[in-house]
C-alpha cells in the first residue's frame, strides 16, 4: 500500500526542545484517567467475557451476553438476506450506499530504471443511494431471469472487489439465485473446476478478468452459457466459444425493463435456502466449495455487529480487501444493513502514496475520510514500517520528540488510559493518512503482532480487534471487544456461537495443561455452514 508520512510527521515535530520537558511534565500529572473515561473502559477489558456451560475447562464456552441460548438474527422476523436488504432500503431510502471514485486520466511515468508505472488521477466519490441499489438489483434480476437463470440455479462471480459485485450480491438474494465465489486471484484451472463443479451456466465477471484469465479457459466449460461483464464499455466477442452469449450488465439490465420481463415471479429465499458457494483459496489442493445457506450468513453477522459498537449511518466503510472472502462480503453487508456508506478501494490506491496513485493526487481514504476500516496484519505491518522508516530520517530533535510521545502514549494504552495531547500535537496528521476519521479497525486473517497492534492504537489513534473465524463458520467465531486493551488475543466466542477444545492427543494439546488448557478447537452454532459442494 505504501503509506508514506512525507512532510506530515515533520511538520508537526517542529516544536522547540524545551516544549520538550514542559509537554512531559503535563502529561505525567493531568489526571487522564477521569478525563478519557478509562476506569470504565478498564473494568470492560478485565472482565470475564465468556464461561463454560458444563462448569469444565474444555467447555464449550459461550459469551457471558448471551449465555442462555445463541443468537440467530439481529433483527427480528428478517432471517433472510433479502428481507435484510429490503429493511435497510425502507430505513434508509435516499441515504448514500455504495460509493465509486472517477477515472479521471490515467498516465504513464517512467522511473529512472526505465520502468513504466501505470498512475491514476481520480475525482470525488459518486453514490448509489438505497433505493439506487433497490432498482438496479430489480432491474439486473429480471434481465438475469430473462437470460434463463432459475431460482435455486447457482450463478458464478469472478470479479475484483467494486460496487457492481455488492450489486450482483443483492440481486441474488432477492431472487433465489445461489452466488458462487472465486478470489480474482485464483488460477485458470482452479476457477474452471469450480465452474464446471457447480455447472453454472451464468457469469459475471470484469472485463479485465475476462480477457486476461476466463476466455484462455471457456472451451473447458461447456455448461456456461452467459457471460456478463460489469464494465460500461463494448468489447470484442471474437475468439469466445460458439454458443456463448457476451453481455455488459447495462444490457442485462436494459433487458429486466422490457414489459415481458417486468412482471416475472421472483421465487423468494428461505433460511435454509443455499446463498452463497464460496470457494476457498486452495491452498491444500483443490479449492472447496463452502456452501452457506441465509440463516449462516444472518446468525454470522449478528455476532460479528454486536461487537462493533454504535454500528449505523454515520458510519464510512472504506471497502478494498477480496470480496470472495467471507471477511469483506460479511463486513459489506452488515453495513448495507446498518445503513454505512460503503466506499469502493483497492490496495493500490488506498492512500495518497499508493502505487497506483499519481503524485500530489490524493489516495481514496483521503478523500473517503472512513470510519470504519478491516485490514490483514500484512498490511498494517506495511503502514508501520513505512511511518517509522520516515521518523529515521527526522533531525535529532523531531526524533526524540517523536519517541518520547510513543513511548508515553504506549505507556498510557498499556495502563488503560489514553493521551490526548499526544494525540493532538503528535499523532493527528499521521492519523489523516488514513483520512483522520478511522474509529476502529478489524483485523483478520492472520495473527496480529503486538507490536503493529500497539502502533496502530498509538499513532492512529484508534481500537483494533482482531478476529478469529473460518469461511466454515460464516466468518465468525470470535473479535475482541472494544474496550479490551490487551494484546496477542482474539476475544471471547460472539454470540451467535459457542466454543470447546478437544484433546489433541497426536500434539499432546490437552484440557489440563498449564497455565492455559489447549486443544483442537471446535465451533459450533448456527453460523456453522452446511459442509463442502459435492464433497
Amino acid at each position: 500500500m505504501g503509506l508514506q508520512p512525507d512532510s506530515a510527521l515533520q511538520s508537526i515535530l517542529l516544536l522547540p526542545i524545551h516544549l520538550l520537558v514542559w509537554l512531559y511534565s503535563v502529561l505525567s500529572f493531568v489526571p487522564w484517567y477521569y478525563i478519557t473515561g478509562a476506569g470504565q473502559r478498564k473494568t470492560q477489558s478485565k472482565r470475564i467475557k465468556a464461561r463454560s456451560t458444563t462448569g469444565c475447562a474444555e467447555g464449550p464456552y459461550r459469551s457471558v451476553d448471551h449465555f442462555d441460548s445463541l443468537a440467530s438474527e439481529d433483527f427480528p422476523g428478517k432471517d433472510t438476506l433479502d428481507k435484510l436488504f429490503e429493511h435497510a432500503v425502507q430505513r434508509f431510502g435516499e441515504s448514500h450506499c455504495l460509493g465509486t471514485r472517477d477515472v479521471l486520466s490515467r498516465e504513464d511515468e517512467v522511473q529512472p530504471t526505465g520502468k513504466v508505472f501505470k498512475k491514476l488521477i481520480l475525482g470525488e466519490y459518486r453514490w448509489l443511494s438505497y433505493n439506487d441499489l433497490d432498482s438496479i438489483a430489480t432491474e439486473f434480476g429480471s434481465g438475469l431471469a430473462a437470460l434463463g437463470q432459475q431460482p435455486k440455479s447457482s450463478i458464478a462471480i469472478f470479479c475484483e472487489t467494486r460496487a457492481e459485485w455488492m450489486i450482483t450480491a443483492q440481486t441474488c438474494f432477492r431472487r433465489n439465485f445461489p452466488l458462487v465465489t472465486f478470489y480474482a486471484t485464483l488460477g485458470e484451472d482452479a476457477i474452471a473446476f469450480g465452474l464446471n463443479e457447480t455447472g453454472v451456466t451464468h457469469l459475471v465477471t470484469s472485463v479485465e478478468l475476462l480477457e486476461t484469465k476466463l476466455k484462455n479457459v471457456l472451451p473447458q466449460i461447456p455448461k456456461l452459457k452467459h457471460v456478463i461483464y460489469v464494465d460500461q464499455k463494448k468489447i470484442s466477442t471474437e475468439g469466445y466459444p460458439a454458443g456463448l452469449s457476451i453481455h455488459s450488465m447495462q444490457s442485462v439490465r436494459e433487458l429486466g425493463t422490457l414489459p415481458e420481463n417486468v412482471g416475472r415471479a421472483i421465487v423468494k429465499p428461505q433460511p435454509s435456502d443455499l446463498a452463497v458457494v464460496m470457494y476457498t483459496s486452495g491452498s491444500t489442493g483443490r479449492p472447496k466449495g463452502v456452501m452457506i445457506v441465509h440463516s449462516n450468513l444472518i446468525a454470522g453477522m449478528t455476532g460479528q455487529c454486536e461487537r462493533i459498537p454504535g454500528l449505523g449511518p454515520d458510519d464510512t466503510y472504506i471497502a478494498y480487501l477480496p470480496l470472495a472472502h467471507v471477511l469483506e462480503m460479511t463486513a459489506e453487508i452488515s453495513c448495507v444493513t446498518y445503513g454505512c456508506r460503503i466506499g469502493y478501494s483497492s490496495p493500490q490506491t488506498l492512500s495518497d502514496q499508493s502505487t497506483k496513485i499519481k503524485k500530489g493526487s490524493k489516495g481514496d481514504c483521503s478523500v473517503l475520510r472512513p470510519t470504519l476500516m478491516a485490514a490483514v496484519p500484512e498490511i498494517m505491518d506495511r503502514i508501520n514500517k513505512n511511518v517509522m522508516s520516515k521518523v529515521q530520517e527526522m533531525s535529532f530533535i523531531q526524533k526524540k520528540l517523536f519517541t518520547l510521545g510513543y513511548k508515553y502514549k504506549l505507556e498510557q494504552i498499556r495502563r488503560g488510559y489514553d493521551a490526548p495531547l499526544c494525540n493532538a500535537l503528535l499523532f493527528r496528521k499521521v492519523k489523516k493518512l488514513l483520512g483522520g476519521r478511522v474509529r476502529m479497525m478489524l483485523s483478520g486473517g492472520a495473527p496480529l503482532s503486538a507490536a503493529t497492534q500497539r502502533f496502530m492504537n498509538v499513532c492512529f489513534c484508534c481500537p483494533v480487534g482482531q478476529g478469529y473465524g473460518l469461511t466454515e463458520t460464516c466468518g465468525a467465531g470470535t473479535i475482541t471487544e472494544v474496550a479490551d486493551i490487551s494484546t496477542g488475543r482474539v476475544g471471547a466466542p460472539l454470540v451467535c456461537c459457542e466454543i470447546r477444545l478437544r484433546d489433541w492427543a497426536e500434539g499432546g494439546y490437552t484440557s489440563k495443561d498449564k497455565p492455559n488448557p489447549r486443544g483442537e478447537i471446535l465451533i459450533g452454532g448456527p453460523n456453522v455452514t452446511m459442509g463442502y459442494y459435492r464433497n
